[in-house]
């Protein structure tokens, strides 16, 4: 549709796709982490990575999946630097493995792309004992970032290359619970909503970098911390637990109005990549372009709450 071609200010628009907006960069010798890697936008920002030279390590819930991409990105550009690696977010077990298991490697980190995430149709608790979709979504990141905080700082400094920390979010955050985030309530199912439920996970992922970003700013340390929303993607398996009627509604749908693959990627490569981003930090992206949030999510005191939250809830 004609508004998918309207360019923002970055010179980018909704119809541009990640190799578009990383269009001659070149990312030899950076290494980054994606999570969510085995399908949909996260498939294409770790092809794309690599295919400006970023040494890729994708962090993905199913090997088996995860290793079908990773064949075919090493098929098309057979110089590409890919790693497989399991983790599952919704355990804070799995992610403290993964964090270990990355260690071991040796490798330095540069960027983090927190880009996995699901839906839920119904009230579940992970194995911590926390709502599926917060633990999911949002804590299980926090927790990865705050790991990993550590050797990308060191990176950072060793290599005087700003390190960069990705959110992938949604428009849908600013329809979260009246209070934000139910810091009280997060495992009461009295009340839930599945859909709800999600948009406050996505809330949370704004807030995390917004206060991330403050910190980071606070202690003078070379790396930015954005979020963004990819925009509503067609063939994407976010919707994973939904029934076969409403997931075939959505692609039917969605061939019209929303983006493809390669598009919905565009912005976490370009946040990830590009070099107008340089110096950035605690914003929040959209068709590769600085966004609005919610008012929600410019609360510094929500942020600030949630990040206490967060960190008794991992410790």
């Amino acid at each position: 549709m004609w508004f998918f071609n309207r360019k923002g200010p970055s010179g980018f628009s909704s119809s541009s796709t990640a190799e578009e907006v990383t269009q001659g960069i070149d990312g030899t010798g950076l290494t980054a982490i994606v999570t969510g890697t085995s399908s949909g936008i996260g498939a294409e920002t770790a092809r794309v990575l690599a295919l400006r030279g970023v040494h890729v390590v994708m962090a993905v819930r199913n090997m088996v999946a995860g290793a079908s991409v990773r064949e075919a990105i090493i098929k098309e550009n057979p110089t590409a630097k890919v790693e497989l690696m399991e983790l599952d977010l919704s355990s804070m077990a799995s992610v403290k493995k993964f964090v270990s298991e990355f260690y071991s490697t040796g490798l330095p980190l540069n960027i983090l792309i927190n880009n996995a995430g699901t839906m839920g149709n119904g009230f579940m608790l992970s194995e911590d004992n926390i709502e599926l979709l917060f633990a999911t979504n949002y804590i299980g990141p926090f927790l990865l970032t705050n790991l990993l905080l550590e050797t990308m700082k060191r990176t950072a400094q060793q290599s005087d290359v700003e390190g960069r920390i990705v959110n992938v979010s949604s428009n849908g955050h600013q329809f979260s619970y009246r209070e934000g985030i139910r810091f009280d309530k997060i495992n009461d199912k009295s009340g839930y909503n599945g859909l709800t439920a999600y948009q406050q996970s996505k809330l949370a992922n704004v807030l995390h970098a917004n206060e991330l970003a403050r910190r980071l700013k606070e202690d003078r340390v070379q790396i930015s911390a954005n979020s963004l929303h990819p925009g509503v993607i067609t063939n994407t398996d976010i919707l994973r637990h939904y029934s076969t009627t409403i997931k075939g509604i959505f692609h039917v749908i969605g061939k019209y109005v929303l983006k493809n693959v390669q598009q919905g990627a565009a912005t976490t490569c370009y946040v990830a990549l590009h070099p107008q981003v340089k110096g950035l930090t605690g914003e929040y992206f959209h068709d590769s372009t600085i966004g609005n949030a919610s008012k929600q999510a410019k609360d510094a005191e929500l942020a600030k709450r949630l990040w206490d939250f967060s960190m008794t809830l991992i410790n």
